[in-house]
This record gives structure tokens, C-alpha cells and sequence, in this order.
């Protein structure tokens, strides 16, 4: 198991100006927010970080901008998310030219094909590029659930650093820590779940990338600490905390999906001072009006604005 990249390594979330392009200082007051609180490491171009929604020179630009500010504090891992393989390698070349320390890579889809098909993509990138790779298992995106038996064959044969595991099946990550403990621990896995990072660390994993790390960074750091100390009633009562404060993805009317979650989360950074404004990507709308005021409420709510 690489230890490097175990701990609290939040989906860094992308700030966008009024008119659509790349909020630098927003990006910098964040990301230094972040590692000023503890955090283990970060994830940039993750599904919170746009990464769909951004071009190839997009992508550029964030990544160049995150490890500038980043400059080796931490640990940067990099969402390369594409269709199929060989887009999927071009942006991993980019990754690494640019100087990142590890990849993060779903399954392909649009075209969708079996496991078979899915455990060579992974096969291939890994040949291509000399970065650590994480595997990315979020099926409500790419309609792919990876299997655990794949993940601990591609971790024994050193195609896979580890497992970032948004699936939200608990079932499944129980039985991959298991296994991967059974094998030796060839993989770091981490749960991208927010709200039952406390189960992740009782079943086993490594760390958590929550997105709502971006507005509690502190949070989820005692709480790793605390797992860390063996401390489960200090865990858990974070994570009761935390589990209150994710009401902001919930307390909205006439949104979803990413302008719900990523929405309510840029709307929250908005309001805490550290972004200039919860601009969404095109075609998405921010939050406005009583959203925003019902975001606030669950802030002031947790202690972290005044009320």
C-alpha cells in the first residue's frame, strides 16, 4: 500500500468567475484553506472539480494553477475521465508532464463494454504513463460497477495504487476491504462518501475524499485523527456533525444533480468568503434567492457563518 496518498484528499472544487473562466484567487484561498486545516492530499478534476464540463485547455489550466499553489504540500491527484482509452491516456500524459503525483481514472463509457473491455482500459493506461493510478468507481456516471475481484487482481499485478470508491453500495466496499486486507493490502482504498465516512473507517479504509471537505476541511480532518487514535466516539460524533452540515445539498427546491450538489457547495464557499461567486458551468444554473438563503441557514446552523 502506498501510504502517500492515505488520509483526508478532498475533490477540490472549481471556481469559476462571473463570466465563466478559471477564479485563480478563489482557487488559491481554497486550496491554502485546505492544507491550512491538515488535509492529507487533494484531488483536482474530480466529478466535483468539472471535469466533464471542462475542456482539454481547461483541464490544462486547473491542473497547472492547483500544483503552483499546491508547490509539494500535499500530495495532488488528477481526475483524467474521458469516453475511452486513448483520450483517456492523452489527458494522463498531460497530468504527468505537468507534475502530478497520482491518477484518477473511471471506467470508459457511452460505449459500454464488459469487464473484460474495463480491466484492459485500466491495463493500458497503467502501461502508458509512470504515475500511481487510482481506479474511480462511480456507476450512477459511467454505468459501470467495478468489480472487487478485478480491483485486488489489478492491485496485486501493480496496475492500481488503489480505489476511490463513490459507489455508495456499503455491501460492496465491506467485502473490497475485506479482500484487499486478505491479499495483503495492495490497494489504498478510499470511500467518497460523505456522510458514512465513519462506516468506511470502520470497515477498514485508508481515507475519504468528501466533497464537503471544501467547506469543513477541518471536520473531516479531527475526524481522521480520531480514527487514527482509535477514538470511535469522537468519529462517529463528527461524523453526525459533518452529516448535518451535507444538508446544504438538500435543502433546495426546484434544482438537482450537479446544481444541487456542486451548486450548493460552490453557493456555500460563496457565502463563507473563499469563493467570489458560485458561477456553474454552462448549462448549469447557480443557486439563487431562497436556495442561497436556505444554504446559509444550514451554515449558520453548524457554526460556520454568523448568523
Amino acid at each position: 500500500m502506498n501510504s502517500k496518498f492515505r488520509g483526508v484528499i478532498p475533490p477540490v472544487v472549481t471556481p469559476l468567475t462571473a463570466d465563466g473562466q478559471l477564479d485563480v484567487e478563489s482557487l488559491e484561498r481554497s486550496i491554502n484553506r485546505m492544507i491550512n486545516a491538515g488535509v492529507n492530499g487533494l484531488f483536482i478534476l474530480g466529478s466535483s472539480g468539472e471535469v466533464v464540463f471542462s475542456t482539454d485547455a481547461r483541464r490544462r489550466e486547473i491542473i497547472e494553477n492547483s500544483i503552483r499553489i499546491t508547490a509539494g504540500r500535499v500530495p495532488v491527484l488528477v481526475g483524467c475521465i474521458d469516453t475511452e482509452t486513448n483520450r483517456v491516456i492523452e489527458h494522463a500524459k498531460v497530468a504527468q508532464e505537468l507534475g502530478a503525483d497520482a491518477i484518477v481514472v473511471t471506467a470508459p463509457f457511452y460505449a459500454l463494454g464488459s469487464n473484460v473491455e474495463v480491466e484492459q482500459h485500466f491495463r493500458l493506461v497503467h502501461a502508458a504513463v509512470n504515475l500511481p493510478m487510482f481506479a474511480y468507481d462511480i456507476p450512477v456516471c459511467v454505468h459501470t460497477k467495478l468489480p472487487g475481484d478485478m480491483l485486488i487482481r489489478l492491485g496485486l499485478d501493480g496496475v492500481l495504487a488503489g480505489v476511490k470508491d463513490s459507489s455508495g453500495d456499503d455491501v460492496s466496499f465491506r467485502f473490497l476491504t475485506m479482500a484487499n486486507q486478505k491479499a495483503g493490502h495492495p490497494l489504498v482504498i478510499l470511500t467518497g462518501h460523505e456522510v458514512v465516512v465513519d462506516g468506511a473507517y470502520m470497515s477498514g479504509a485508508d481515507g475519504s475524499v468528501p466533497g464537503l471537505g471544501n467547506i469543513d476541511p477541518e471536520g473531516y480532518v479531527r475526524q481522521w485523527n480520531a480514527y487514527q487514535a482509535g477514538d470511535w466516539n469522537a468519529v462517529r460524533a463528527e461524523q453526525d456533525r459533518l452529516a448535518a452540515l451535507m444538508r446544504i445539498v438538500t435543502v433546495t427546491s426546484g434544482v438537482a444533480g450537479y446544481g444541487a450538489g456542486v451548486g450548493a457547495f460552490k453557493t456555500a464557499l460563496n457565502l463563507l468568503g473563499v469563493f467570489n461567486s458560485n458561477r456553474m458551468p454552462e448549462p448549469v444554473k447557480a443557486l439563487e434567492g431562497q436556495n442561497v438563503e436556505n444554504v446559509r441557514a444550514v451554515l449558520v446552523e453548524a457554526g460556520l457563518l454568523a448568523g
